[in-house]
């Protein structure tokens, strides 16, 4: 499996060979440098920790940095692991990955932070259609309702999982299969059809697809 970490620039569109428009999500892919590599002997078990966007030292900790130090890199602002099968020999302390990885594949996986909404009620955080807007409703037209059951039933408290209001958005979403539209190896961009999770420079893990190639 190929990956990268990146950060999305935005949106834009490009055209197909028969002139149709496809919207794609600008990603700034790499480079990324390998911090280290673990193995099943050391570790237990096998990976790849990579790191993307150097960040000063005096916004870094010193365990950081000199964890970036011992693979000859400078301090990195977004670090990931990608688990291998097995160990691997691919990969190398310092060695340096880009968009060319990317060069045989067709689809991808995108792992990235969705917007943070903050507080929502029901109306935005789950699609309620609230209540009517006739006569006798007042100011009670994005109420959920009633939460409960009703007494004498299968209890009175109010069910796990019932939907209500609450933390909407900042959490982690997968975009998965998504076409690969163009590797510009150039200027480090991956151009995906479709949204991305995220705002933009929200950072992002870019890899092969799982369940399509």
């Amino acid at each position: 499996m190929t990956m990268l970490l990146g950060k999305k620039v935005g949106m834009t569109r490009v055209y197909d060979d028969n002139g149709t428009i496809v919207p794609v999500t600008v990603i700034q892919a790499g480079p990324c440098a390998v911090l280290q590599v673990k193995t099943v002997e050391t570790d237990g078990y096998a990976a790849v920790q990579m790191g993307y966007d150097d960040v000063k030292k005096s916004r870094q900790q010193k365990p950081a940095i000199g964890h970036c130090k011992a693979a000859e890199a400078k301090p990195k602002r977004f670090v990931r692991e990608m688990r291998l099968s097995e160990d691997s020999d691919q990969y190398a302390p310092g060695q340096k990955l880009t968009v060319e990885s990317f060069a045989d594949v067709k689809y991808v996986d995108v792992v990235g932070t969705s917007k943070g909404k903050g507080y929502a009620g029901v109306v935005k955080r789950h699609g309620f259609k609230g209540q009517l807007a006739s006569h006798g409703v007042e100011r009670k037209h994005r109420s959920p309702g009633s939460i409960s059951v009703a007494p004498g039933a299968d209890g009175r408290s109010i069910k796990k999982g019932k939907k209500m209001a609450g933390h909407l958005g900042c959490v982690r979403c997968t975009s998965r299969n998504l076409d690969l539209v163009e590797v510009d190896t150039e200027n480090n961009l991956l151009l995906v059809a479709g949204a991305v999770p995220g705002p933009r420079n929200g950072y992002v893990v870019i890899s092969s697809a799982r369940t399509k190639s």
